[in-house]
């Protein structure tokens, strides 16, 4: 069942990336078995990600140590240190897949600094820094998708630096971020710099417009006076999150497919990857988010329990393009109840910024207090 499955994705050409990564999947061997056994291509991670991999975990204090006794003590730079290890032992891992594929999947992403994200300079610097730093094709450096964040975007394309654009809710956002990276592409090429080793990905976050859409037909489900109304309200339940990425998807393949991408000669197009795809609602299918968005030159980035699921009992079928005049509608049904999806994706961005900021800080907290603990014990 699942060798079936799997060769009916590659078929399609959508790829599955793993939305975990730390220094026991690493140490065990189960990321090597995931990538040989189960599929996987590439590796996501994120601060929140990080942060549940080094807190409360012994697996990092060896490496803590190293780095104080050589005298780092800033606990960013400390952070950095830790991540960067799982980060380029996970691309060394990933490295045979990249040369497999051509160079256009077996990747593995590390975020700048989310406390960056509206600070246009401060991410190209810290992206570059990344990015050299670890110095493997196969990685790519995650920078939000915030209005400070396209100049940036197109910066770092144009200097070589591989991008997977995160924390994308609107369609309107996703089309300004494959605009800036046309422009960067444009820019490297201008320059006669070479274009065809750049790779890119776009993550569109799903779930979560599902989550915050709800809450606010749930809201308004229980001040409804009239049975037609609250007939119409749950029946746009759950449906906000694939129709708004469907469109998403219609939009990539027309930008991708138009002449001004074409020109540029043996250049990857910008794969969109579909992020935030565990359901978070238990009155949904725990694949919902995956067998709902199978489409070509595409990517999903599953956490542990959706892959398991996927290919446990999953089905592939392309349906990325259907429905698509019904997920136009939809959003103007849900206007019509009171739910603006323009607002909904505008305060998503907002709140995704903040959780991954407080995941970081909290982060830092801890590693700040493994820091003064090691060196109170041995000074």
């Amino acid at each position: 069942m699942k060798a079936e499955l799997l060769q009916k994705l590659r078929e399609i050409g959508q790829s599955f990336w793993l939305d975990n990564l730390s220094r026991n999947l690493i140490n065990s061997g189960e990321l090597k078995r995931l990538i040989a056994e189960d599929g996987i291509t590439g590796i996501t991670s994120n601060p929140t990600i990080f942060q549940k991999a080094i807190s409360g975990s012994k697996d990092y204090d060896a490496s803590l140590r190293s780095m104080l006794e050589k005298g780092t003590r800033e606990e960013k730079e400390l952070f950095l240190g830790l991540a960067l290890e799982d980060i380029s032992r996970a691309a060394d891992l990933l490295w045979p897949v990249y040369r497999k594929s051509g160079g256009l999947d077996g990747f593995v992403s590390i975020e700048v600094s989310p406390d960056l994200a509206y600070d246009t300079q401060k991410t190209i610097a810290e992206a570059r820094r990344l990015f050299s730093t670890i110095g493997k094709k196969n990685v790519l450096v995650k920078v939000p998708g915030t209005k400070p964040g396209l100049p940036a975007i197109e910066q770092l394309t144009a200097e070589g630096v591989n991008v997977n654009v995160t924390l994308l809710f609107s369609v309107r956002r996703y089309e300004e971020i494959a605009e800036a990276f046309i422009r960067g592409l444009e820019k490297r090429a201008r320059q006669r710099e070479p274009i065809d080793e750049i790779c890119s990905v776009a993550s569109f976050f799903v779930s979560r417009v599902d989550t915050l859409v709800d809450k606010m037909l749930e809201a308004r489900l229980s001040s409804a006076t009239s049975e037609a109304d609250q007939k119409k309200i749950k029946s746009l339940l759950g449906k906000a999150a694939v129709a708004n990425a469907k469109i998403a998807y219609r939009k990539y393949k027309e930008i991708f497919s138009g002449k001004r991408f074409l020109a540029l000669t043996r250049a990857h197009v910008q794969r969109i990857l579909w992020g935030s795809t565990g359901t978070k609602n238990p009155s949904y299918s725990d694949i919902k988010y995956v067998e709902e968005l199978i489409g070509s030159d595409s990517i999903n980035t599953l956490p542990d329990a959706t892959l398991k699921a996927f290919l446990d009992h999953g089905r592939v079928r392309i349906n990325i393009g259907d429905g698509l005049d019904e997920a136009e509608r939809l959003f103007a049904e849900l206007r019509s109840v009171g739910v603006d999806v323009n607002q909904v994706t505008e305060e998503l961005e907002k709140e995704g910024v903040k959780l991954f900021s407080d995941s970081f800080s909290l982060l830092l907290k801890e590693i700040a207090q493994k820091r003064d603990s090691f060196l109170t014990k041995n000074p």
